[in-house]
């Protein structure tokens, strides 16, 4: 009797045991259980920890709340300015409830993958080109929002999407190049033209202020030749100007002998006699230390015509 009672015991110890371990499960802390009963949905969800099901009656589903690392497959498509553009995603989702993620669809993996890649081709053809490459925090919101919206109903919230690259075709690569090549080149001469412009407003109150006091020119002309002469140059070239070459050229000009007697109160004084002398003598050696070649350079520019004073006085009577 005794042995039939320790036999019975093991038994029963043994059955305890196989059912204790067809029925303990042990739900991770990032998982979540989910149990179906005969086929239908146990309203309580099993926590992280050990827990037990009815064995060949209940099914656990452990579900990862984990957020999911999801790279979007490149999708080509045309922009909304006419340029064919290739652009991969990656987005990131997690699971918030964990029976509608297995009740509401097959494999919510897949969905959100085939959403991706639909709502980045929509999102492709309804952007300009300057948006994907410049704008992509607005069109990464935009996307988000198109693959959270059905995905919410699946029990999975999208946490971002971000657009990883844009591939453009070669030629449009050298277009863009050349473009960007005209427009530094633009503001490069636009930066040349306003130091041009301001440059001129400069030396023109420079010149203004010479004409106010003529010594500064001459001041400025002595500045030019030290700064020339302390390279040490064998040849010095002074400006030298042109008017006093033509009024040397008109005074080199034949005066006619048959001349009116001047009347004798308009007969020059000694005085104006003199400046007159040391005047023709100024201009004499003027002349000779002007060089023959320049002489025949003044010859063929015409003088300038002054109006006859008499004649004017005429006019104005």
């Amino acid at each position: 009797m005794v042995e039939e009672l320790v036999t019975a015991g093991a038994a029963l110890a043994s059955a305890g045991a196989v059912y204790l371990m067809a029925a303990a499960r042990v739900v991770k802390q990032y998982e979540r259980g989910v149990v179906f009963r005969l086929g239908r949905l146990r309203p309580q969800e099993r926590g992280p920890g050990f827990t037990l099901i009815v064995p060949f009656v209940d099914r656990l589903h452990k579900v990862n709340l984990q957020i999911v690392t999801l790279p979007v497959p490149a999708q080509e498509g045309i922009t909304r300015d006419n340029v064919t553009v290739r652009v991969d995603a990656v987005v990131y989702f997690k699971v918030v409830d964990a029976a509608d993620a297995l009740v509401e669809v097959e494999d919510y993996r897949f969905a959100v993958s085939q959403m991706a890649q639909t709502s980045l081709r929509s999102i492709i053809g309804k952007s300009d080109l300057d948006d994907l490459l410049s704008n992509r925090e607005k069109l990464n919101q935009g996307l988000e929002l198109m693959i959270d919206s059905p995905a919410v109903g699946w029990g999975v919230h999208v946490d971002r999407v971000e657009i990883k690259d844009v591939s453009l075709p070669e030629t449009m690569k050298r277009s863009m190049a050349r473009q960007a090549e005209a427009d530094r080149e633009r503001r490069a001469r636009i930066i040349n033209a306003d130091a041009e412009l301001q440059a001129s407003k400069k030396l023109a109150e420079a010149a203004q202020q010479m004409e106010d006091t003529p010594s500064a020119l001459q001041l400025r002309l002595l500045q030019t030749v030290v700064a020339v002469a302390a390279e040490k140059n064998s040849t010095l070239v002074l400006p030298f100007p042109v008017e006093l070459l033509r009024f040397l050229e008109r005074a080199q000009q034949p005066v006619p002998t048959a001349a009116p007697e001047t009347p004798r109160a308009a007969r020059p004084t000694v005085e104006a006699v003199e400046a007159m002398e040391a005047v023709q003598a100024v201009t004499e050696a003027v002349r000779e230390a002007v060089p023959e070649s320049v002489r025949e350079q003044l010859r063929a520019v015409p003088p300038r015509v002054e109006p006859d004073s008499e004649e004017s006085n005429s006019s104005h009577e």
